[in-house]
């Protein structure tokens, strides 16, 4: 038998929804998840899990009444994200290729 669950689901969305809507905030976002956590009686650890999962999974937890339209932009900010991730890896790609070119060359001015 599983054991009980210590915090409400809906307790959970709330407490992530405020988190992400207070970290999407410049002005809000440092403290964010111990502030709320520290309102609402939540370890700030669990909280911060939340929300790491919500932003893993690419989509914000709902209201059951309210569909907020803050989705088509996390999609766009995840595409810009996978778009910078994309230009440093290549980047990285291109410094190795270019370091094995520098000591393959050593190598061989080595051997001979």
């Amino acid at each position: 038998m599983p054991a009980p669950r210590k915090y409400p689901e809906e307790l959970k969305e709330r407490a992530t929804r405020l988190a992400l809507d207070a970290r999407a905030d410049a002005s809000t976002r440092r403290g964010a998840i111990a502030r709320i956590a520290g309102q609402l009686d939540i370890n700030p650890e669990a909280l911060r899990g939340w929300v790491r999962l919500a932003e893993a999974g690419g989509r914000r937890p709902s209201a059951a009444a309210a569909v907020t339209e803050a989705e088509p932009v996390t999609d766009r900010e995840r595409v810009l994200q996978l778009d910078k991730e994309v230009r440093e890896l290549k980047r990285a790609n291109t410094i190795l290729r270019q370091a094995a070119t520098f000591f393959g060359a050593e190598l061989d001015r080595q051997q001979r």
